[in-house]
């Protein structure tokens, strides 16, 4: 799910939420101005000017809190972080673990393709590979429910590797959208969970890798 090493860049204090007032709302224009430029243009059509004047914020203040495209990126991924986002809750581990994947493909499916192009621009920059570890981690830690819940209802044999299952379960989707390009199949999300769920079942991922 994680993207590789990025090349490293200089590194800038990324500007973190603040609740109300003007701050919080300069911010929130910018970086749904990020989101879009992203969407439209890439990371290669990413500039500071851009977001400025589709945010009507003046550039120095971007420049000033943000220091460059990298710092824009990142403080996207972070703000991403700060939601209340919970994984599904179906009642089985297979359940789970599709609803997970569709959550995923849809995601990964959407126009502007901003999953898709914030994961691109992680290998661009430094700060945004940064920004982007911290966001899998955050989702890793909270998907962690997943599998506990499915060792208390005997689904899974005790000792099982949360992140091992996860990964195996959700990779299939970065595989094939990511990697691949192809067309999001409609069966993928539950053929990945279904596969997944059967191996950690069998105890693939328990124990010592």
């Amino acid at each position: 799910m994680t993207p590789g090493d990025a090349p490293p860049d200089a590194a800038a204090p990324v500007p973190r939420a603040r609740p109300g007032g003007r701050t919080a709302r300069t911010r929130a224009q910018v970086l749904d101005a990020v989101r879009a430029e992203l969407g439209e243009h890439g990371y290669d059509g990413l500039t500071m000017e851009a977001v400025a004047a589709r945010a009507g914020v003046h550039r120095a203040t971007v420049y000033r809190r943000w220091g460059d495209v990298g710092g824009l990126l990142a403080d996207v991924l972070d703000a991403a972080g700060d939601d209340d986002w919970r994984p599904p809750d179906t009642g089985s581990l297979e359940g789970d673990l599709a609803a997970l994947n569709e959550e995923i493909q849809t995601a990964m499916a959407a126009e502007p393709p901003i999953m898709a192009a914030l994961i691109a621009a992680s290998f661009r920059s430094g700060k945004a590979a940064r920004a982007q570890r911290r966001l899998w981690e955050d989702r890793y830690t909270r998907c962690e429910i997943v599998v506990g819940r499915a060792v208390r209802r005997g689904e899974l044999p005790p000792g099982t590797d949360a992140r091992r299952l996860l990964v195996a379960a959700t990779a299939p989707l970065y595989h094939e959208l990511v990697l691949l390009r192809t067309p999001p199949d409609p069966r993928l999300p539950g053929q990945a969970a279904r596969a997944a769920a059967l191996a950690a079942a069998a105890g693939a991922f328990t124990g010592p890798l």
